[in-house]
């Protein structure tokens, strides 16, 4: 079974994990992806090993995407690896980073993937301690994604991103900031040329479906059966 959800900001969010897995039957074979700003990766101390000893002890997989509150340094030191026919870090065996511009095939579904968004409120954080450069995606990896999905004949099951493409924005009523122009111009003509079932995203922190194509997840956990 895979599951989907939004942000968990570190240990602010993740008890409702801890919450909805309780009792579940489910096993380290079961996944639940997180889409974006999951913290797993902060500040090297306590804070993380938190975190991971909680995701560690949830009965199933953590997988997830980044989003623009991550710690590119420590999440970037981990080696890259190849698992389930895309690039991931392994945090630990059963926490993984998917990493951006990618093709997984899981459970014979198949998921691209592209984390990462600017920080609305940078100008109140601190460069290289709460905010990074890196939490928008590279030319490097804008193409790379481009390749994976034509690779696959532009046409996957599920797209998993943070922030969403510019006219899901749009209809959603929300700002769109100059510095996210590129990426969620990008996610525009991803939407208009790949064939897809469902897209996925966080950051908005709402619980919303727009269109029933497009989901913008926060605390809600789903199944994709």
């Amino acid at each position: 079974m895979i599951y989907l959800t939004g942000d968990i900001h570190s240990n602010l969010g993740v008890d409702r994990l801890t919450r909805f897995f309780e009792n579940k039957r489910i096993t380290k074979e079961d996944f639940v992806i997180i889409l974006g700003d999951v913290g797993v990766c902060w500040d090297g101390g306590k804070k993380d090993t938190l975190l991971k000893q909680t995701l560690h002890e949830l009965p199933l997989t953590t997988l997830f995407i980044d989003g623009n509150h991550e710690n590119f340094e420590l999440l970037n030191d981990y080696p890259v690896s190849y698992w389930n026919g895309g690039q991931v870090h392994e945090i630990e065996p059963d926490i993984i980073h998917l990493m951006r511009g990618q093709v997984f095939e899981i459970e014979k579904k198949t998921f691209f993937t592209m984390g990462g968004v600017a920080s609305t409120d940078k100008m109140y954080r601190t460069e290289g301690i709460s905010w990074r450069a890196e939490e928008l995606p590279s030319e490097e990896e804008y193409e790379q994604g481009l390749k994976a999905l034509n690779r696959n004949g532009n046409k996957v099951d599920y797209i998993l991103t943070h922030t969403a493409p510019y006219e899901v924005i749009s209809a959603m009523e929300m700002e769109i900031f100059e510095e996210e122009d590129v990426l969620r111009q990008y996610l525009q003509t991803i939407s208009d040329e790949t064939e897809f079932k469902h897209w996925y995203f966080g950051h908005f922190h709402e619980d919303l479906d727009i269109e029933e194509i497009y989901h913008c997840l926060m605390d809600r956990v789903i199944s994709l059966r």
